[in-house]
């Protein structure tokens, strides 16, 4: 059995898509998609730096077309899972949102993300090591949310910059407290305004039940509803991301070959290091077209095995 996997935010890379616009109908594919977003996904995808393509509003639908652009390449598969922002290409990929819904609601999501930061100064700290249990009593005692559970010794914590600092000076036992470069507290209450934004417009998607197995941040399992992955969508704006049950869920479901979309190497990391031993999936990274044989024999060799 084999699952895709799509990426979130702070995987992409300056000119990450250049390559996937030699694909035939790539680029104007792209471009009606820009026209959905309220962006140049091409430009963004291919000539911007670093500094223009962090910003959440620009960095949330281009990483969506990204997965999307990579992932319709492939064949049949039976997993889909997504990080944050990559829930909604996942989403897509999974047939539960067609690909302009997907990227429509990645634009919107983006745009209200990022104003949702500017409302308050706020911020991410990976936590790294320690004891699982001490570093969420931790987090807590600072007044800080655990917005990411990635994996064994990997929690994110967010929230104000001042518990941030409390954090920082009095870390959790062995654990070491690392500032990341993000713009605001994602997947924490600050995020409400964002959250409200999307659910305003959740009525008028028009959802349907997932045709493969469709993991949710929200606890890691397998949603069957279109209906219901819609709503999880809206309310994962605020809430923490599981991914540590996602890739538990893998494991639980057999799962023995992985493919992580465009720009890989983020979660394909995590699950190399969670799932290892007898019984760790085969991994293929897929960050350029170059990448597709061995992607397309790995779908190959672990379908249906």
């Amino acid at each position: 059995m084999l699952a895709v996997l799509s990426p979130g935010q702070g995987s992409q890379k300056p000119g990450f898509l250049t390559p996937w616009l030699d694909l035939p109908g790539a680029e104007s594919k792209l471009r009606w998609w820009s026209v959905l977003a309220g962006l140049d996904l091409v430009h963004l995808g291919t000539e911007a730096g670093e500094e223009e393509i962090k910003d959440t509003a620009r960095t949330q639908p281009l990483l969506v077309a990204a997965a999307l652009l990579a992932g319709e390449q492939l064949g049949s598969f039976s997993v889909v899972a997504g990080h944050s922002v990559g829930e909604l290409g996942a989403a897509a990929l999974a047939g539960v949102l067609p690909a302009e819904a997907a990227i429509a609601l990645a634009g919107l999501r983006g745009r209200e993300m990022a104003a949702a930061c500017a409302l308050e100064e706020t911020g991410m700290s990976a936590v790294l090591g320690g004891d699982a249990d001490e570093v969420l009593t931790s987090i807590e005692k600072h007044g800080l949310h655990p917005a990411n559970r990635n994996a064994t010794g990997q929690v994110v914590a967010a929230g104000s910059l001042e518990g941030l600092a409390a954090l920082a000076a009095e870390p959790p036992a062995k654990a070491r407290i690392i500032a990341l470069k993000v713009a605001g507290a994602f997947h924490t209450p600050y995020m409400a305004p964002a959250e409200t934004a999307l659910a305003t417009v959740a009525g008028g998607i028009s959802a349907a039940d997932p045709a493969r197995t469709l993991l949710s941040n929200l606890d890691g399992t397998a949603v069957t509803d279109g209906s219901e992955m819609v709503q999880r969508l809206v309310r994962q704006i605020t809430a923490p991301v599981r991914w540590d049950l996602c890739m538990r869920t893998l494991a639980d479901l057999g799962v023995t070959g992985v493919i992580e979309l465009p720009p890989a190497g983020t979660l394909a990391g995590l699950v190399k290091r969670e799932l290892k031993g007898n019984g760790a999936p085969e991994i293929v990274t897929l960050n350029t077209p170059d990448d597709l044989p061995a992607a397309r024999d790995l779908i190959a060799r672990h379908e249906g095995a």
